[in-house]
Formats: structure tokens, sequence, C-alpha cells
């Protein structure tokens, strides 16, 4: 194991493009969201800055030598198992830039390695078939077949929520489908993807073919995804930027995920237990800054008192704390502007009518798990995406009414049912509007080989690495006319 994370120090880690490490004069100084002490600070790179690294990056794929298939998928593997050695390392980087406390760190850098590993093992998504000429007369004569090329330069934004295995989600993908990859991690935790990104070099990628470059969305984002030689981008964020990215980019292939709200519905004979304790845990992991985050929970009349009764309960037990220690839940927002927002919005559906079963208490910036009832239909933290941990509570009446009122939000991710009557369970998921239905389980569970995404505002495409490689790849033919055959 290496104690080295990224050249060339920890505390000035800059950027990478065109097969060297960069030191921008501008500096993006990366600060715990706990206690805003520094962490590192890493490059702010300019416009052009991604001018020279994207025309590096497609030159290289488009001029540079080949890379075969069984080189990328070894370097992917020897990647996934460097990561399993410096995973201490990284897990506390991650830790220490983002939100999460080390516990749910470690996890996640367990969930990179996976996605990495996944992405090793994709070669046969690589391989075409042949084309049935045979199937018309006017295919007489002819043979072909097609296979799947590398799309070209993929640009790669992400989030500060899973700030290592979202990137892992979008480089591994990209590298085993052959392209070239620019990222731009999130301004407030660039340091975790410069550290993975020098693994992949160390595990043999090679280096003209993937560039980091941190910096503000405003330039640097906004430069990458209007670059006329990207050819696909790839976003996760929110709803808003993923509109001004669509209208950048123009006719670029584009993937993203846009979030959610995510609901869950408890039928009558559902196990309350079960659920009250899934809705806890899904509400307020990482803080409820997770596009899956479980927000709103419609639960049938004859069973709302119980679950109510148990989920504040389970709230209540929920350790707030330093992402240090190891007995910790939940940790702080990303930001103090983001604590406030969310302390807004729980004070905005107060004033609507909305009751505090717990929590609704901010500190800086963390927030406390927060439990609502009596909620206003028309307030935030029901239609649009907290992004924050807060779980609101609706009794129904009518199955069918819940149905159509989430079908109607403008989010469609995921979403849970809880029923021990399989058949009635499957058919309220199979009428949500949704891109997955978890059965006697909450929407905040995805496993990384699945089709990730949703519709409406949720996003466009699916990522889940077998999906992210065939959509980061493009089929080419080849046909034959056999020269012995009459035109």
């Amino acid at each position: 194991m290496t104690d080295r994370l990224f050249p060339p120090l920890p505390a000035a880690c800059g950027a990478f493009w065109a097969g060297r490490w960069h030191q921008p004069d501008a500096v993006l100084e990366v600060t715990d969201p706990e206690n805003g002490r520094v962490v590192g600070r890493a490059g702010d790179c300019t416009a052009a800055d991604v001018d020279e690294a994207v025309r590096a990056v497609a030159d290289a794929v488009l001029a540079g030598p080949p890379w075969p298939t069984w080189q990328r998928r070894e370097a992917l593997h020897r990647a996934a198992a460097m990561l399993g050695e410096r995973a201490p390392a990284f897990a506390d980087l991650l830790s220490r830039e983002g939100c999460k406390p080390i516990r749910d760190a470690r996890r996640e850098v367990q969930r990179a390695i996976e996605t990495v590993r996944l992405s090793a093992e994709q070669a046969d998504r690589l391989e075409g078939r042949t084309l049935p000429f045979g199937d018309t007369p006017r295919g007489e004569g002819r043979l072909g077949w097609y296979t799947r090329e590398p799309v070209g330069v993929v640009a790669a934004i992400t989030p500060f929520n899973d700030p290592l295995n979202l990137v892992a989600h979008k480089v591994a993908p990209a590298l085993m489908g052959g392209n070239g990859v620019v990222l731009k991690p999130a301004e407030q935790t660039p340091l975790v993807a410069l550290a993975l990104i020098e693994l992949l070099l160390d595990a043999g990628v090679p280096a003209d073919r993937v560039a980091v470059l941190p910096g503000r969305g405003a330039t640097v984002g906004a430069a990458l995804v209007a670059h006329p030689r990207v050819d696909l981008v790839s976003f996760t964020g929110g709803y808003a930027t993923g509109n001004a990215i669509a209208a950048t980019a123009g006719a670029k292939k584009t993937m993203m995920e846009l979030g959610g709200n995510g609901t869950v519905v408890v039928l009558p004979d559902a196990d309350v237990r079960r659920a009250a304790r899934a809705v806890v845990d899904g509400a307020f992991g990482n803080a409820g800054q997770n596009c899956l985050s479980v927000q709103r929970v419609f639960v049938a009349r004859e069973v709302a008192d119980e679950l109510v009764e148990l989920v504040v309960q389970h709230t209540t037990e929920v350790v707030v704390g330093s992402k240090a220690d190891e007995r910790t839940d939940v940790g702080p927002l990303i930001d103090e502007v983001s604590a406030e927002r969310v302390a807004s919005w729980v004070d905005e559906a107060v004033e609507g009518g909305a009751a505090v079963l717990a929590g609704g208490k901010r500190d800086g910036t963390y927030y406390w798990p927060t439990v609502l009832t009596s909620v206003p239909a028309d307030a935030r933290v029901l239609t649009d995406e907290v992004f924050g941990p807060v779980v609101s509570v609706e009794p129904f009446d009518s199955v069918d009414a819940v149905v159509t009122e989430i079908n109607s939000l403008e989010y469609g991710l995921q979403a849970g049912v809880f029923g021990r009557d399989l058949d009635a369970a499957l058919g309220v998921a199979q009428r949500l509007r949704v891109g997955a239905v978890m059965i006697n389980d909450t929407g905040d569970f995805r496993i990384d080989a699945m089709p990730f995404g949703g519709g409406k505002r949720s996003g466009v495409g699916r990522e889940g690495v077998p999906f992210a490689v065939e959509a980061m790849t493009e089929p080419k033919i080849i046909a034959i006319h056999r020269a012995s055959q009459p035109v």
C-alpha cells in the first residue's frame, strides 16, 4: 500500500490532462463541512484548460495507438485490486472532504471497488453480431456484422454526495468502452476524484486518455459540455443544471440522472415494523443527501398511527455527530447554505400547517433527522427534492388515489412498496411511473449492475455498469458485397 494519494502533494494536488499533472494558477480550497478545516487544495481550472484537455484526449482516442480490449480489462481489474489495498486512505479522504460518516465512507469505497471490477468484466458487451442479410432478397450476395465502437470523448460531471463511486460509475465504463474521459468532479469534493485518477494511471490506464479538471460549474462544466469534440455528456446532479446542460450541449448524446423525491407506499397488510425501520434508514442516510433518499411515505390509514410512532421512535435513536465517530449515523450537510435551505423548507411547511414530530433543528451545517405530518400539498418538502434529512408521512384511504398522486409528481426515479400480499404489492408497482420499484424495501437501494435512472424530471437514459458501457459505445456495421455476385 502506498501512502501517496495523488501528486504532487495532498495539500496542492492540481489537475491532470494531456498526460501530466498541472498546477493551475487559481486553486479550490477544499474544507471539511463539519468544522471548516482545510482538507486540501485542487486546481481551479479555466475554459482554456478544458479546451486543451478535451483536444488532447480526443487526439489520443482518434489518432493514438489502439488500446486493446484485453488491456482495458486488465487495467481495470488491477485498479479494483489497488483500490482495495488503498481503501483505508480513500475512505478517510472521502469522509473528511465530504459529508459521510466514516462507516458510510468505507461502504462507498467497497462499492467503488465493485463498480470498477464490474466494468472490467464487460468485454462481452463490446461484441456485436452478424447481420441478417439473408432475410431479404436485397441482401443476396452480402454478408456482414456490427461491432460496438467507442463514442469518443466522454465528459463526466459528478456530484458531491457519492464523490468516489459516482466517479467510478462514469469513468470506468467509459474506459472499458474504449473512450477517453474528461472528468469534472464536484467543486466541494475533488480530492478523492483526483486520487482515483492517479490510481487508474498507476493501474495502467493510458495517461493521454484521461483528464480530471476540478473547477467551477459555470466555468469548467459549461466549457466541457459545450466543447465540439465532446461526444457524450454523463451528468449526475440537479434538474435545473441538467436542463442547462441539455440546452448547451445541443445534439450530443447525454446520460443524466437528475434526482427524485423518493416515495414509499405502505399497504394495510404490510409488516409495519420492517417498513418503519426501512423508512428511517432510507430517509436519513448521508443526511438525506441522496437521490434515492426516502422523502414521502404514503401509509394506509389502518396502520398509520403504528407506523408514525415507530418512525418517530427510530428517528430519535439516530446518532447525529462527528463523521470520525464510529457510532455516528448522520453527519453534516455539505455546507451551511444547504442546511439553511432545508431548514427554510421545513419552516415553510410548518407555517402551512405541517406538524414536526421529530427533529426540526439546525446547528451550523447539521440538520437533525426530521419527521413531518399534515404537510400542505404545495410545500416544497413534498413537491421538490429536499436533499436533506426530512421525511413526510401521509395517511391514505385509496390505493388508486396514491398511485395517481405519485404518477403526477414531476420526478420518477425509484419507489418502494410494502405489503405481505405480493400480488397487491406487485399491482401497485406495475402502475407506478418510476424507473424502479422495490417491494418490501424502500427505493433507497440499488446494485451497481442494474439499469439505474428514471423518467420525467429524474433524468435521461440509464446508468449501471453494463448499461453504461453499452450507452458509451455505438454499433458500427461492416458489410461485404461478394465480388462474384452481380451488381
